[in-house]
Formats: structure tokens, C-alpha cells, sequence
């Protein structure tokens, strides 16, 4: 624990008798707006992921008859052109964002971004300057523009793929249920998020590999895996905590943006892109504001919820 609290930042050593972790979180507790913020991610994806059950209609479930009303006891935000129900359609586009930021920080950032930083720092040579050379030529992409390209040309594929496995294996459904789209977007999103969080993670193993209890550990044996889950990766759990909670608020506005744009996830599965692009027009504004003042008030609170959690955690770490 000593050469953990050396590399990490001021004040994130551990006092007798507690765990660093036990302190961020307890100087996190002391921040109203942390707690807010915290609150509020967990309300509006908790309402995504039991959507199923709180949700009082179904996001397919249409009302012709009933399309554009106002707040009413049926419908307490109001419903689309379609008669479907804003609140419902909130709460599956919750859903959504929920699936794919988990799925993108999971794979894109946790695993390729730390992995593939840990391992050029660590093993340097041939094999850090070809991970950071792939790096490069991807963060020398224009990211939007390379996102929005490679999920319309590779979207009509996916959903070949899965119509396939529809047709030849018992699994029903995952066309319409938007599988395929939540596929390419995961695809797509993994692709470039690793490369920021590598970089950062690379430069504090390169630090971490010249100190003396890391060339210790190699004096006495010990394996390269070893170190590296031993004795780097605890070094640098506070850079891997904070990544994490910088990328869920970009994933989640990544995937809104593309959604918007059309390209990202597909009819009729909801997402809040969709919803706000249905929603956007003065004319329609005028007329019926609830349309974009659903999701864009949802979307809005989660964004803002995520950036100010970010910052009061970062704040907890460094012992502020």
C-alpha cells in the first residue's frame, strides 16, 4: 500500500485502518452536488433498465387516433405523431443509452483502452510503438464524421447477419427488438474510444515501470503478468476509475448524436436521438414542445449529471 499511495495523487493514501477507496467515497458524500448528480444517473437509467416493468405501455404500442395530445391521465408527458407514449418511449431510450454506454466503456475503454495502454507502457519497443501508431492514425480521424460513415455502411450488413441468425437458429425477434443497430453502434464507438484512455494509461506505466519496488518485483522473478496485476495495475486504478466516468458521459452523447443523424439506432427501437430529431422544428416546438422537452430535458440531466459526478469525483481522489 505504500507504493500505491505514492503514485497516486495528493491525498489519495490510505489511513490506518481505512481503504483509499473508503476515503474518496467518503469525501464524495460531502459533495450536494456529487450526490445529486449520483442520484440522478441512477433514477433515469434505473428507470431504463426496468423499463419493461414501469414502463405503462409498450415503446411499439401506436394510437393513430391518438397522436400528438398534450399531457393528459393517460399520457403524462403526452404522445408522438404516432399516439406512442413519450414517457414509455423515455424510459426504453434510457434503455438504450444505458446498453450502449455500459457495453462501449466495458469493451472500448476498460478493456481494449487500459489493456492495450498497460501493455505499451509496460513492454515498450516494437510493440508500444505499434499500438500507438494504430492509436494515432485513429485520434487523426475526424471521429464524428468516421463514426456517422462506418455505421451507415456497415449497418445493412449487421442486420443481414442477425435477419441470419433469426433464420437458422430459434432466436425470434432481435431485428425488431433493435439488436442490430445496438450492435453497430457498439462496433463503431468501440472503435475509437480506446485510444484517449490508452494514451493516459501508457504515460503513468511508463513512470511506474522506472520506480524501484517494479524493478525489484523483476529482480526477484517475478513474471511479467505478475507485475503488472500486482503492482502496476493498483498504481493505477484511480486513472482507470476516472476514465470511466469521463467516457460514460461522451458514449452517451456519441450515441445520441448519431441517433440523430439517422445512422446510429434504428426504428423501432427508441433511442433519444430519435426522439429529439422527431421533436426539433420551430414550427413543431411551437405546437407541441413536450417533444422535445422530453428527451431533451432527460438527456440534458444525464449529460450534466455525468460531467459534474466526473469532476467532484476527481476532486475526491485528489483529496480536495
Amino acid at each position: 500500500m505504500a507504493t500505491q499511495a505514492a503514485q497516486a495523487p495528493a491525498g489519495f493514501g490510505a489511513l490506518e485502518g481505512r481503504s483509499e477507496w473508503s476515503l474518496v467515497w467518503e469525501r464524495l458524500r460531502r459533495k450536494k452536488l456529487a450526490m445529486i448528480s449520483l442520484v440522478v444517473i441512477i433514477v433515469i437509467y434505473g428507470a431504463g433498465l426496468f423499463a419493461s416493468v414501469l414502463a405503462p405501455y409498450s415503446y411499439t404500442e401506436q394510437n393513430l387516433d391518438r397522436g400528438l395530445e398534450g399531457i393528459s391521465a393517460d399520457h403524462w408527458l403526452g404522445t408522438d405523431r404516432l399516439g406512442r407514449d413519450l414517457l414509455s418511449r423515455a424510459m426504453y431510450s434510457a434503455r438504450t443509452t444505458l446498453i450502449i454506454t455500459a457495453a462501449v466503456v466495458l469493451s472500448g475503454s476498460l478493456l481494449l483502452g487500459n489493456g492495450l495502454g498497460l501493455l505499451a507502457g509496460y513492454r515498450g519497443g516494437w510493440v508500444d510503438n505499434a499500438i500507438m501508431r494504430v492509436g494515432e492514425v485513429f485520434s487523426s480521424l475526424p471521429g464524428l464524421l468516421m463514426l456517422i460513415l462506418i455505421n451507415a455502411s456497415l449497418s445493412p450488413r449487421v442486420v443481414d447477419a442477425v435477419r441470419s441468425i433469426e433464420e437458422n437458429t430459434p432466436l425470434t425477434g432481435l431485428v425488431s427488438s433493435g439488436f442490430a443497430s445496438y450492435i453497430t453502434v457498439f462496433l463503431a464507438l468501440s472503435l475509437f474510444f480506446w485510444v484517449g484512455t490508452a494514451r493516459i494509461i501508457r504515460a503513468q506505466v511508463l513512470q511506474l515501470r522506472e520506480r524501484e519496488f517494479i524493478m525489484a518485483a523483476e529482480a526477484l522473478g517475478a513474471s511479467q503478468r505478475r507485475v503488472i496485476i500486482r503492482h502496476v495495475l493498483p498504481n493505477i486504478s484511480f486513472l482507470v476509475v476516472l476514465q470511466i466516468s469521463a467516457t460514460l458521459g461522451s458514449v452517451a452523447g456519441s450515441e445520441l448524436v448519431l441517433s440523430w443523424f439517422g445512422v446510429g439506432i434504428q426504428p423501432p427501437a427508441p433511442s433519444f436521438g430519435a426522439m429529439l430529431f422527431e421533436g426539433s422544428g420551430a414550427r413543431t416546438f411551437q405546437a407541441h414542445p413536450n417533444l422535445l422537452l422530453v428527451p431533451g430535458v432527460a438527456i440534458t440531466m444525464l449529460l450534466l449529471g455525468f460531467a459534474l459526478l466526473g469532476d467532484a469525483l476527481n476532486d475526491a481522489i485528489a483529496g480536495r
